[in-house]
């Protein structure tokens, strides 16, 4: 059975005088025919098409629209047999409407060439494209696909402000000599000058004929991180999985990947870097949430990635006035100590009360404020133990933990009957030696995870054992446990306890 045929046609890039033979003759043979656009200098050598226009008003994205113009032509053809579908320039040049019309398996298709606005821009730029290895980037794509280029580039579909300004910012070390901008070439009005970069997205008035020449960049453009960010749009506009998350939904993953990153940080051997590799994929993990909260964010009109880095940026400035100041410290605690300080004065700057004198009423803060409560339980008591030492709330002498961490011990000894009491004391057992790792310098998430591990390692070795030796542990008796466990310990490296 033979599929509808759809006939692609290039109309050139400006007046009907440019629009070839070939095409003029397939739009007098074919008389249903589709435009992707009326707004173009040699639509009118289409009588009686149908316009796309109406479909850029409605979908949210450039890829909705091309999908909505290939469904319209296929069903266009289907209905008639065969029809034509005109586009700007040469069907072959920045088409993705062409490229997906051509791989759709429910019809059959021709292209005509036309003459393309490349041939029209390299005559004005007066350049050998091959010779120069010009590199044509469409500009909704631009950070992606000018990702490690220096140039020269001819970045196709600049075609308003925005588009200039994303094409602008995207480059982080502004180009020292001018760039060209190339405006409705073949055309009466055709316009070709020259602006420095920072007048590139406020001198230009863009249009639909609006292409840029950039000749050289002193440094490449975005690099892996802009192109990692733009991948994570594509997922939020075209994955079902990716698109439907929110800020909210994405909470349980943030912590998920901080755990892994935790785990595969406490796999790294200093003298094996191959163990660096788990590190990097959870580090890759981690990064993954912070840029799709950014995407988000963006999608939603409200921040994007680049007010992400901007913060920070700004934040490690502020509290790193002995790096980027001529604040004097004396070592690492000092560092900490001005930390803190300057995180109070931003805090209470927010707050509105930054010029408030102190009083003898209670504080509206405390020092145990700020820390988030979804912290898992050790990390939390710890946060909490160390905010109220900086507020001089702690132990003179930190061997006062082992007697407080003794106390607390002989105190669940003596609730050990009372379901209610001991819950509560052995809380207070928990945060004691929370208090008494702090003092040591350990963290007790991280300890605990480790002791957790070791645990479940002499767990599997010592069933292991057992089976070899023809036991049950769960009938062998607490004594035969015992001697499984030591002989299991006596197996492992002298580090080990």
């Amino acid at each position: 059975m033979t599929r509808p045929r759809v006939v692609i046609a290039g109309i050139g890039p400006a007046g009907p005088e440019l629009v070839t033979g070939e095409v003029s003759a397939a739009i007098g043979r074919i008389k249903h025919r589709y435009l992707r656009t009326a707004r173009h200098p040699s639509a009118a050598v289409v009588p009686n098409a149908i316009a796309c226009d109406d479909l850029y008003e409605s979908a949210d994205t450039f890829d909705d629209v091309y999908r909505r113009i290939v469904d319209r032509i296929v069903d266009g053809a289907t209905q008639h047999g065969e029809v034509l579908y005109a586009v700007p320039g040469s069907p072959h040049v920045l088409e993705r409407s062409v490229r997906w019309l051509i791989a759709n398996e429910r019809v059959e298709t021709t292209v005509l060439p036309g003459m393309s606005f490349l041939d029209l821009a390299y005559a004005r730029l007066g350049i050998d494209p091959i010779e120069a290895a010009v590199t044509l980037i469409d500009a909704h794509m631009f950070t992606r696909a000018a990702a490690g280029r220096t140039g020269p580039l001819l970045v196709a579909h600049t075609h308003d402000r925005r588009t200039l300004s994303d094409v602008k910012l995207a480059i982080d070390d502004a180009p020292t000599e001018p760039v060209t901008v190339l405006q409705r070439l073949g055309l009466p009005d055709e316009a070709v000058f020259q602006v420095q970069w920072a007048d590139l997205d406020r001198v230009v008035d863009p249009d639909h004929l609006t292409c840029l020449y950039i000749p050289h960049l002193d440094a490449p453009v975005a690099g892996e991180l802009m192109r990692f960010y733009e991948v994570v749009r594509q997922l939020r506009t075209d994955c079902p999985w990716d698109r439907k998350q929110t800020h909210q939904s994405l909470a349980r993953y943030a912590l998920e990947e901080s755990y892994e990153l935790v785990e595969a940080i406490a796999a790294v051997d200093p003298e094996r870097a191959d163990t660096d590799e788990a590190l990097i994929d959870e580090l890759g993990d981690v990064l993954l949430q912070v840029v799709l909260h950014a995407a988000i964010g963006e999608q939603e009109g409200r921040f994007n990635l680049a007010e992400v880095a901007t913060g920070i940026t700004d934040k490690m400035i502020r509290r790193h006035p002995h790096v980027f100041g001529d604040v004097e410290v004396s070592g690492a605690e000092q560092v900490i100590m001005n930390w803190e300080a300057i995180k109070r004065a931003e805090k209470e700057g927010k707050a509105g009360n930054a010029a408030a004198a102190p009083t003898s009423a209670a504080p509206t803060t405390s020092s145990v404020d700020g820390v988030p409560g979804h912290l898992p339980a050790l990390s939390y008591a710890s946060e909490i133990a160390k905010k109220a030492a900086k507020a001089g709330i702690d132990w003179d002498d930190p061997r006062g933990t082992i007697d407080k961490v003794r106390e607390e011990i002989d105190e669940v000894v003596d609730a050990w009957d009372e379901p209610i009491a001991v819950s509560e004391e052995i809380g207070d057992l928990l945060f004691a030696v929370v208090n008494m790792a702090r003092h040591r310098g350990v963290d007790p998430e991280v300890a605990m995870r480790q002791a957790a591990a070791k645990f479940r390692t002499r767990v599997i070795a010592l069933e292991a054992l057992a089976v070899a030796r023809g036991l049950d542990t769960r009938t062998c008796g607490i004594a035969v446990l015992d001697e499984l466990w030591n002989a299991v310990k006596l197996t492992e490296k002298p580090a080990t306890h």
